[in-house]
C-alpha cells in the first residue's frame, strides 16, 4: 500500500515541480534558474512544515508522510530533503557528518554530472 500512496504523490508532485517552475520561468525569464530556484526553496519550507506536524507531532496515518513526504516532495524537489537531513545533523551536533554531507552533495553532485556530461559526449562522438 505504500507504494500505492508514494506513487499518488509523487505523480502530483512531478505535475507540480513542472508547473511551479514553468510559471516562474515564464514571469522572470531564463536568464537565471528562478524556476528551479523557487521549487527548491517552496519544497524546503513545505518539508519544514511537513516535518513538524506528520513526524514531530504524529498527525496522520503513515500514509499521510509517505503521500506528501516521501512521494509529493521527494518528486517535487529532492533538495528539500537534502535540506531536512541537514538540519538533522546540525541539530545532532554532528557537525564533521553535516560538513561532509553538504560537501559531498553538493561537490559530488556538481562531479557526477560533469561525469556524466563527458561520458555521453565521447559515447556519441566514438559511434559518430
Amino acid at each position: 500500500m505504500a507504494i500505492i500512496w508514494i506513487g499518488i504523490g509523487g505523480a502530483l508532485g512531478a505535475i507540480m515541480r513542472y508547473l511551479t517552475a514553468s510559471t516562474v520561468f515564464r514571469m522572470m525569464g531564463q536568464a537565471f534558474p528562478y524556476g528551479t530556484l523557487s521549487v527548491n526553496l517552496i519544497g524546503s519550507f513545505v518539508i519544514g512544515i511537513a516535518y513538524v506536524v506528520l513526524v514531530q507531532q504524529q498527525w496522520g496515518s503513515e500514509h499521510y508522510k509517505q503521500l506528501a513526504m516521501v512521494g509529493f516532495l521527494g518528486a517535487f524537489t529532492t533538495f528539500s530533503t537534502f535540506s531536512l537531513e541537514s538540519i538533522a545533523l546540525m541539530q545532532q551536533e554532528r557537525w564533521v557528518a553535516f560538513g561532509t554531507y553538504v560537501l559531498v552533495s553538493v561537490l559530488g553532485c556538481f562531479a557526477a554530472t560533469g561525469l556524466g556530461m563527458a561520458l555521453a559526449n565521447a559515447l556519441s562522438r566514438s559511434q559518430g
